[in-house]
């Protein structure tokens, strides 16, 4: 079965990207299309600023946008089609509205008719009334109603313009994505996405123009991530409270950025604070390490994969999560249910791994390739598997450091500070080091083998988390 998908380029690509895995993995063929708008005023507005071509500035933005996906572990879209270099099938939609007697043209300008539209609000839930003049709709006396919005606008003195049957001029914003849309994956299809803020009057407004165009426009779900909030305020350019992703993986590994966003399911809003991803990237470090750890013990054996059959509880423990991840993905997506049912397996291991009992339970070493082979399916579906456990370890100890602002020699002179003093006894001294490496996020792990560290939340910031669980 082919699954057709299309995407705006905005937080949905997390979910679009693990959805892509997942439903690949379920079987399906998926054909992800994701539109680039590279003209409309915003762009137009910040590049006469900047003194640089609009489609100039889409384009290197456009190509910074795909390094941020790459980071993330995103998949790329089947195909990625911009509005510069679509403007025939653009304007082709817009004759057939005309033609259908759903648009009207004013002075170079043409305008959908909402009038036309007798389910408009159908996905937003609004009435048409409810679209008063000056509230999100632009007031313009030339408008048959204040809601009818601009299908295409005529040609200003410094703008990028096209010709075309009523004049020179550029698409309006809303008919650039149903005209690609329908290029590339027909007036019918499965999914599409966008940010919560574009159900109205973005979506609205292109299902709106869709139907005009071909009666048999279908969309079968929409998908609509919430917002990523800051203190209880919506991210954005306009409020100054944003971060971009590039500032955020200067100090926390991609995946552990990828672990935080889809710690909450793509619908809900995310808070955005630094002890949500100090609690990401700790758990990142417990589960890859959980992971190595497994595949070091069963690569000592001559034959870790002897046809033996597993404990039961094993057996149960892989089987529940297995059942959690299908039944949690398929229905709509929830991750965060996924992540956390690895906690069962994960501790199996743990305790297989490190405890006195279990090193010296029967099929020890086929029990942790079978966990460790069964999260690792999970993680790559999640699009949360590195390329390996050993260079993710230390690309996380490496970000500690950095957020600590210390390096591996100051923490290694540390432990060995620390040594001196439990050797002459100055226990106060040795914990006052654990303690001040802990404040900065490095907690010192002794062992029979010595003293080694690993990344935590620091001392502060698990008080934050604790509270914020509670």
């Amino acid at each position: 079965m082919i699954l057709v998908i299309l995407v705006m380029p905005v937080f949905t690509f997390l979910s679009i990207s693990f959805s892509g895995r997942y439903l690949r993995f379920m079987g399906y063929e998926v054909n992800y299309v994701r539109n680039f708008t590279d003209v409309d005023d915003k762009i137009i507005a910040r590049a006469g600023q900047l003194g640089e071509d609009p489609i100039s500035l889409s384009r290197r933005f456009c190509e910074e946008f795909h390094r941020d996906m790459e980071f993330l572990h995103c998949l790329p879209p089947t195909v990625e089609p911009r509005v510069s270099d679509h403007m025939p099938q653009i304007i082709d939609m817009i004759k057939q509205i005309l033609d259908n007697g759903c648009a009207y043209t004013v002075e170079g300008d043409v305008y959908f008719s909402v009038d036309k539209s007798p389910q408009y609000g159908r996905l937003s839930g609004r009435k048409l009334e409810d679209n008063r003049a000056g509230e999100r709709v632009v007031v313009d006396s030339r408008k048959k109603n204040p809601a009818d919005f601009a299908l295409w606008k005529s040609a200003k003195e410094g703008e990028p313009f096209w010709e075309s049957p009523w004049g020179a001029g550029r698409p309006g914003w809303h008919i650039e994505c149903s005209a690609m849309s329908a290029a590339y994956l027909g007036y019918s299809f499965d999914i599409h996405g966008g940010g919560m803020d574009l159900i109205f009057p973005h979506h609205e407004n292109e299902i709106a123009q869709s139907c005009a165009a071909c009666d048999k426009s279908h969309i079968s779900y929409w998908i609509h991530n919430g917002f990523v909030n800051i203190d209880s305020q919506k991210m954005s350019k306009s409020l100054g409270n944003f971060f971009t992703i590039r500032q955020v993986i200067e100090l926390y590994h991609p995946l552990a950025l990828r672990f935080f966003l889809i710690g909450t399911h793509y619908r809900s809003p995310i808070n955005y604070s630094d002890v949500q991803l100090e609690s990401a990237s700790d758990r990142a470090y417990y589960i890859y390490q959980t992971l190595q750890d497994c595949v070091e013990v069963v690569g000592k054996q001559d034959d870790p994969s002897q046809k033996e059959h597993i404990p039961t509880e094993i057996v149960d423990c892989i089987r529940n999560l297995n059942d959690v991840f299908i039944t949690s993905m398929s229905e709509d997506l929830h991750s965060p249910v996924v992540l956390s049912a690895m906690s069962d397996p994960l501790k199996t291991a743990n305790d297989l791994l490190h405890t006195r009992k279990g090193k010296k339970q029967g099929k020890r070493i086929q029990s942790l390739a079978a966990i460790e082979k069964t999260i690792r399916n999970v993680l790559d579906i999640l699009g949360l598997m590195p390329p390996s456990y050993v260079e993710v370890l230390q690309q996380l100890r490496e970000k500690a450091l950095k957020r600590a602002k210390l390096t591996e020699d100051e923490v290694a002179d540390k432990i060995n500070e620390r040594n001196a003093a439990r050797i002459n006894k100055e226990y106060e001294r040795s914990d006052a080091i654990r303690k001040d490496l802990a404040t900065l996020g490095i907690a010192l792990m002794d062992s029979p083998e010595g003293t080694s560290w690993r990344p935590a939340i620091p001392l502060a910031m698990q008080e934050q988390y604790a509270f914020s669980e509670s």
